[in-house]
């Protein structure tokens, strides 16, 4: 028989600082539906049923050989604070309730982007998971072809 624990909040944070004013990495990463555009380790993605990226309820939708194997949907988009969440739908291991936040603000030396998800595991073996592929993945290697970007950039 097999015992389940009862889920437990979890917090997935990863941050990096760029040297840039916000607006500046806002405009590189503040649409939703241009997150192949700056990541360099996605999959295609496309925004769902022609909606418009920039509204919430808007999904993108994750491809590989020609089937979609993950689907994030917009919750809400702040431009003039630099931020949006947006929650992953039906993720491939066993957690519930995933959102992020994506969000750029000032720093002394340039801009803060945090990538922030929130959610709820029932395993260790499931937050190793999160930490893996949205963690390590997603997140830090995101961020860090960011930072690339803006240290190549001319003063």
């Amino acid at each position: 028989m097999v015992t389940r624990t009862p889920s437990t909040p979890r917090t997935l944070l990863r941050t990096v600082v760029v040297p840039a004013v916000p607006a500046e990495v806002w405009q590189v990463i503040g649409d939703f539906g241009a997150f192949p555009d700056w990541h360099p380790h996605l999959l295609p993605s496309t925004i769902e049923n022609g909606a418009d990226p920039e509204t919430p309820g808007a999904v993108r939708a994750f491809t590989y050989e020609g089937r979609v194997v993950l689907r994030e949907r917009l919750l809400a988009k702040d431009p003039a604070s630099h931020a949006y969440r947006y929650s992953v739908e039906a993720p491939s291991f066993p957690v519930t309730g995933y959102e992020a936040t994506l969000s750029v603000h000032p720093h002394e030396e340039g801009a803060e982007v945090r990538w922030q998800g929130t959610y709820e595991a029932e395993s260790a073996d499931a937050v190793a998971q999160v930490e893996q592929v949205f963690g390590d993945g997603t997140y830090a290697t995101g961020l860090a072809a960011l930072r690339e970007r803006f240290m190549r950039q001319p003063e």
